[in-house]
């Protein structure tokens, strides 16, 4: 029977995929450098992550004392929340509604001092500065609410629940070209609609707010991110810094409908208050007759900046190079050793016996890797807290996405190094391949080598894209944030960058094939 004839059979007693398999793991387990070095890849994960964890401390000042840092705001689906804003209010109980008309908006920014001790502070409103209006639950911060906004450069949007943000009409608003807006409550629906002359009415959203009490809070607001400024450094990467803003919205035409009681009230929440008891950059408020004018500092977002669940996973390079290594002997060793030939004898189909070596590595690496993060991320994650570290918060299942995403990087990862070292046949050269293309561009992107712009193709582009499935706070459109790899932003979603990896690891293993099948042994 011809070598090609027997490939072609779904099974042979000796050389059919399952005995393959079989064959493959009796060659991996009984190699124990190969079995303690992988138990040595799955310990540095750990030990690297909680010593890592064990030596981050935090603590936040109050005057001149030294004070546990507070939990991160939490918003209704669980994130990290910021919410600090001005708001204006009354209480609706019922189905009801409230009509505005925004005249203008303007603010101040705080610029880099040009002169020392003179304080430079210029005219302007940030492009995620915020003013409208607001149905809450409450004036509790983190509670549900909608609002119907102008902002300082992206038009009008409804937003709700901090992470969900609609876009209506682009433009601005000035006295001569006033935007009028309007937000309607029936039940737990929540209408948004704007119009440029209160007649003609064009709906921005409807959104559904679960459990929103039948009595409510319902106003104006304003807010004001920091104006974020991005530096590059001498020797690259980059740093941001983040300035005070305000900015301030005039009303008029306000009209309420519903049961609407009390009079308008001022809240300025979550406004920062200083060891004396004072506040620190307050928002303020004033009206004449039926005209209102509203200032705000802060935001109503998503928080971004922080300390993240990620951060005890710093051990993982280091052992995914031991499983780098690892991978790459997996077939080199049968090369330098000569048991290539005898390897090729029992499983003549050349392609079927890589697929096996590859699935048993694949399905080793994996099941050595998981534990280890597992038990990395959620250790590591209690003794950061331990150590007043207010790590923002993340859901359950995007823990579990963090924790099966990285075995999964690191089963990839061993496969196209098993690759590399089919096609070159030579351990040195293929493992310092696989460092070259896998560890050594997340390096590059992630420090202080490279501008931003360039370490984000670097991950887009390379096998180091992977690396993305450890990121555990998205990008929000609606926020200005220093997204760079250095602050821990990846250019592609999680999967998308496990996908460009799978995808070099597939085009690595069908060339090692193809070539595996014209070469000698």
């Amino acid at each position: 029977m011809s070598v090609l004839s027997r490939c072609s059979e779904p099974r042979v007693e000796r050389g059919g995929f399952g005995w393959l398999l079989r064959a493959e793991w009796v060659k991996f387990r009984t190699v124990r450098g190969w079995v303690v070095t992988m138990a040595a890849a799955a310990s540095v994960i750990v030990l690297l992550g909680l010593l890592s964890a064990s030596g981050d401390h935090a603590s936040c000042g109050s005057g001149s004392v030294e004070v546990v840092c507070p939990s991160p705001l939490v918003g209704p689906g669980g994130e990290a929340v910021d919410d600090k804003f001005f708001f204006v209010r009354r209480s609706l109980v019922g189905d009801g509604g409230i009509t505005v008309r925004l005249v203008s908006m303007t603010g101040q920014i705080r610029k880099p001092d040009v002169t020392p001790g003179q304080r430079n502070v210029v005219s302007g409103v940030v492009p995620w500065a915020k003013a409208g209006v607001m149905i809450k639950e409450s004036v509790r911060q983190g509670s549900v609410y909608a609002a119907v906004m102008m902002t300082g450069e992206h038009g009008v949007r409804m937003q709700h629940n901090f992470t969900h943000d609609v876009a209506g009409r682009p433009g601005g608003v000035s006295r001569r070209s006033p935007r009028w807006l309007r937000l309607t409550r029936v039940g737990d629906t929540l209408t948004g609609d704007e119009s440029v002359d209160g007649v003609r009415w064009v709906q921005v959203g409807t959104v559904t707010l679960t459990g929103l009490p039948r009595t409510v809070q319902i106003g104006m607001f304003a807010t004001s991110p920091g104006d974020l400024t991005v530096t590059q450094g001498d020797l690259g990467g980059s740093v941001a810094a983040a300035r005070f803003t305000e900015v301030t919205g005039e009303f008029d035409r306000v009209e309420l409908r519903g049961d609407v009681s009390g009079v308008w009230r001022d809240d300025d929440v979550g406004v920062t208050v200083a060891p004396d008891g004072s506040a620190h950059h307050p928002g303020r408020a004033g009206r004449s007759g039926g005209a209102f004018s509203v200032t705000g500092v802060g935001d109503i977002a998503p928080a971004v900046e922080g300390p993240t669940s990620e951060r005890p996973l710093g051990g993982a390079l280091v052992g995914l190079i031991l499983v780098i290594v690892v991978a790459v002997m997996f077939v080199t060793a049968e090369y330098r050793h000569g048991l290539i030939r005898v390897t090729l004898l029992a499983g003549p189909c050349r392609g079927r016996m890589l697929a096996a070596k590859a699935l048993v590595l694949g399905l080793v690496t994996f099941a050595v890797a998981l534990p280890a993060v597992a038990v990395a991320f959620t250790v590591g994650g209690w003794i950061l807290r331990g150590n007043g570290n207010a790590v923002l918060p993340v859901s359950p299942l995007t823990q579990v996405r963090i924790v099966v995403g990285m075995a999964a990087l690191f089963a990839l990862a061993a496969v196209l190094s098993l690759a590399l070292g089919a096609l070159l046949r030579r351990s040195v050269a293929a493992v310092v391949a696989a460092v070259a293309v896998i560890v050594v561009p997340h390096v590059l992107a992630t420090t202080s080598v490279l501008p931003d712009g360039a370490a984000q193709w670097l991950l887009r582009l390379t096998p180091a894209a992977g690396f993305a499935a450890q990121q555990s706070i998205p990008q929000y459109a609606h926020v200005l944030g220093h997204y760079a790899p250095i602050a821990g932003f990846y250019p592609l979603p999680p999967w998308a960058g496990l996908v460009v990896l799978a995808g070099y690891t597939v085009l690595a293993f069908g060339v090692a094939v193809l070539r595996l099948r014209r070469r000698d042994a």
